[in-house]
């Protein structure tokens, strides 16, 4: 189906077209005066000036082809030569019954289908996740989410940290605390057993520990660099212990993603790529590529007016617009995130071959990613422009700064679930929204409605600014929250069992009250919302829409009775019709942002 703004648009541009001049003037877009009109048209100022005519003669001539259109009500022209267009009843009724009918609720799909790859999550094996790790989590998610209802091909991956230093660390953090373990012995082939040597919670104590050690002891640190050296050699004996450590891991990051409903493709990582390290460095040498620079290899990425030298304010000489070489081999002989990054790439469009890959990753990686997508340009991977970094912001307190805990530390993923599930529980007590629900099913509305918080929470900012974690805002049931947007859904289905078990039933819609006028013209921005979520990568356009929609229903719920008998059985079941089409709306528009709302609370 076909969004009535496009519909317009298509008529603006054809009559513009009509009277000789080009189609792009017919644009068309929400009227910034929605008490005087629906839509408007400002193309007649630019068209014409560029034919040198008088733009309210041109949009009085304009106006009337307009109205020839089926879903036009009327058409006023407005100061200069604004084209104001007000939609027909009958359009928005028939607009209303194609959005309940139609199984992306109008969604719309996208013109120009791509296939991606969207690297998204990247937690540390070994490592707690962190509120860092959310906001990579949940914008990945929904973006997969989104792509995937417009059409787009797309391939999800977690890209694992599993290859550097803190691998060392735990070896010999482990090696430490049982040395008796057959993975120390350097003549061992394996196998090995099966069972992990390790839990989570053993993980979570002995890198912290470690990487302290590490800090203050030389001798300490040099180990663990030997560790990590001979593991990325192929010692059989740590690469068993480094799978250990990653089944581990990923086991308990499957239980932090699950509670916020993400998931992934492909759980790769780092260490996926080591057998094609070697020979695209080799590769990269002998194109000439890779040059050695002090003992390391790198690649010089800077353009033209970057590292020029320039005298600072105070004298002394710098360089003007610096871009650091892209760092392949150090010189000690070890490769790190710049060469896994490229590999990766590498092995991407070799295995999947995809049209563009999407980073979502914190914005201050910026650097990082710039100079792995200009070296996987020079190397011919995959030009510059299909490479996007999607920088979010940070998750502050109130004070402004990243968020931490109370004692000063950082706030990790499972304890931010644990947290919104308790404060999610209280306010379902508090609220009484639980009624006659038992034990299990209320369990289960937890859950949900913490999820809903903290994913609308974030997803409701645009993904480059940072934002303040207000746990007790987020699960309320009032404003712009995830709850709200819940219990809107849950309010439309008690209507729906209400009716259905007084034997009423939907039947022909027709648009009557200003506020079913406004709460189809909400229903049918869905469009709009999703493309410009999907051009701009920005999930808070979905957001702004589900949630202009549910208040859009509040309005009409207040002004419209629906179940009761004195508005005769005509105007009841076309305003069921429309209960149910923004139903399906609001819970399509939510299961794309990982919401899902409960039948009732």
């Amino acid at each position: 189906m076909t969004d009535l703004a496009t519909q317009l648009a298509d008529a603006c541009r054809a009559a513009f077209e009509a009277e000789g001049l080009e189609a792009r003037w017919g644009d068309v877009k929400q009227s910034d005066r929605p008490e005087l009109a629906d839509f408007q048209c400002n193309g007649c100022m630019g068209a014409a000036k560029q034919a040198g005519m008088n733009p309210r003669e041109l949009a009085a001539k304009i106006a009337p082809r307009i109205n020839e259109s089926e879903a036009v009500d009327r058409v006023d022209v407005a100061g200069p030569g604004f084209l104001n267009i007000t939609v027909s009843n009958a359009a928005l009724a028939k607009q209303a019954v194609l959005i309940e009918a139609d199984p992306k609720a109008g969604g719309g799909a996208a013109k120009d289908p791509e296939k991606l790859v969207i690297d998204f999550g990247g937690p540390n094996v070994a490592k707690p996740m962190h509120v860092g790790h959310f906001r990579s989590a949940v914008i990945g998610d929904t973006l997969v989410r989104l792509l995937r209802f417009l059409g787009d091909d797309v391939t999800g991956d977690v890209h694992l940290g599993d290859w550097g230093l803190q691998m060392g660390l735990l070896i010999i953090a482990v090696m430490d605390a049982q040395p008796d373990l057959p993975y120390f012995d350097a003549s061992a082939k394996g196998p090995f057993p099966e069972a992990p040597p390790v839990t989570m919670d053993d993980l979570s104590t002995l890198y912290p520990m470690a990487s302290s050690r590490s800090k203050e002891d030389e001798a300490y640190a040099k180990r663990a660099q030997d560790a990590v050296a001979e593991m990325q050699a192929g010692r059989p004996g740590y690469r068993a212990l480094l799978q250990h450590f990653i089944d581990v891991s990923v086991a308990a990051l499957k239980v932090d993603y699950g509670f916020l409903d993400v998931s992934f493709d492909l759980w790769k990582g780092e260490s996926n790529v080591d057998p094609l390290i070697a020979p695209m460095v080799d590769a990269l040498k002998t194109a000439g590529l890779a040059v050695e620079d002090d003992g390391a290899w790198i690649i010089d990425i800077a353009r033209e007016g970057e590292n020029v030298e320039a005298v600072g304010k105070d004298g002394k000489p710098r360089l003007k617009n610096p871009m650091p070489p892209f760092m392949l081999v150090n010189s000690r002989g070890a490769t790190g995130y710049h060469a896994t990054d490229l590999a990766t790439i590498k092995d991407r469009m070799e295995t999947i071959n995809p049209g563009r890959i999407l980073y979502v990753v914190d914005q201050r990686q910026a650097l990082h990613f710039e100079q792995v997508f200009r070296a996987a340009d020079k190397a011919n991977y995959i030009a510059r422009e299909r490479l996007e970094h999607l920088g979010f912001g940070t998750v502050n307190g109130k004070d402004g700064k990243p968020f931490k805990t109370r004692e000063g530390g950082t706030l990790r993923l499972a304890d931010l679930n644990v947290m919104a599930l308790e404060e999610a529980t209280k306010r379902i007590g508090e609220t009484g929204l639980s009624g006659d629900i038992g034990e299990v099913e209320k369990a289960q509305i937890g859950e949900l409605v913490a999820r809903a918080s903290l994913r609308f929470a974030d997803l409701q900012n645009q993904r480059t600014t940072n934002y303040v974690f207000d746990l007790e805002r987020f699960t309320s049931f009032e404003g712009k929250t995830g709850p709200y947007l819940l219990y809107a859904a849950v309010r439309i289905k008690a209507i729906l069992r209400r009716a259905a078990e007084q034997s009423y039933s939907a039947g022909e819609i027709v648009i009557e009250a200003a506020e079913e006028r406004k709460l189809v013209l909400a229903m049918d921005g869905f469009a709009l919302a999703l493309r410009l979520a999907r051009e701009k990568r920005m999930p808070h356009y979905i957001c702004e829409h589900v949630y202009g929609l549910a208040q859009a229903f509040s309005a009409f719920y207040a002004a419209c009775p629906i179940l009761k008998d004195d508005i005769g059985a005509a105007k009841r079941a076309s305003r069921l019709a429309l209960c149910q089409a923004v139903l399906h709306q609001l819970e399509t528009g939510l299961g794309l942002l990982g919401i899902t709302a409960p039948d009732r609370m």
